[in-house]
């Protein structure tokens, strides 16, 4: 198994049993809903608000070894505590307090990976923005790769709904137009190219 899969399923347990809201992002996610590939760490949102991250922050220190450069207040001004989880696997754990991470949780379901073991992780709507939103080059492959995969059961109207405010917040318009390049290159329809005959030769 990916040793991936078991610090995922660890870091649920502990929220679990302290009934916080989270969903699992980022790599994890793309084995759910895109092209398999190889993931390092562990991306979760976890629902703390604005103005109550201490008590969370609190309890994943006393459970787990921070990963450098963060600090508690690295934590608090960038809203992600960089972790160490089992096997010495990078967990970064975004401090989830705006509207599209409540939604994003909300609409987040459980994925069987193997039997008896399920992660709860993003819809593939939302990995799409969340892809998008990063903006990076190996984060587009993701969206590739999503919108390859899921195709026929994407919401894209949802993306976009999702993905605008979020565009516009980060300044950033072309990321809207980068993604609906992609989506315009999967609508392509398959077209079949018949053989042609071989002629016959005169005689």
């Amino acid at each position: 198994m990916n040793p991936i899969i078991p610090a995922a399923a660890n870091l649920q347990e502990f929220f679990q049993k302290r009934k916080w809201r989270f969903c699992i992002i980022g790599g994890v996610a793309v084995l759910r809903w895109g092209e398999v590939r190889a993931t390092q760490d562990v991306d979760v949102t976890l629902l703390t608000g604005f103005g109550r991250e201490d008590p969370f922050i609190d309890e994943l220190l006393a459970a787990y070894p921070l990963r450098p450069p963060c600090t508690r207040e690295f934590a608090l001004r960038n809203r992600v505590l960089l972790l160490i989880g089992l096997q010495n696997t990078p967990m970064d754990v975004a401090l989830g307090a705006v509207d599209f991470e409540v939604r994003t949780i909300q609409r987040s379901t459980m994925w069987k990976v193997e039997e008896n073991l399920f992660l709860r992780t993003c819809c593939a709507e939302d990995l799409l923005v969340h892809k998008c939103f990063a903006n990076r080059e190996r984060d587009w492959a993701d969206v590739d790769g999503i919108l390859a995969r899921q195709w026929n059961k994407l919401d894209l109207r949802l993306v976009r709904t999702e993905l605008k405010p979020l565009a516009e917040l980060k300044e950033e318009p072309e990321i809207l137009a980068r993604l609906e390049k992609k989506i315009a290159h999967h609508n392509q329809p398959f077209t079949l190219i018949k053989p042609t005959k071989p002629r016959k030769k005169r005689r």
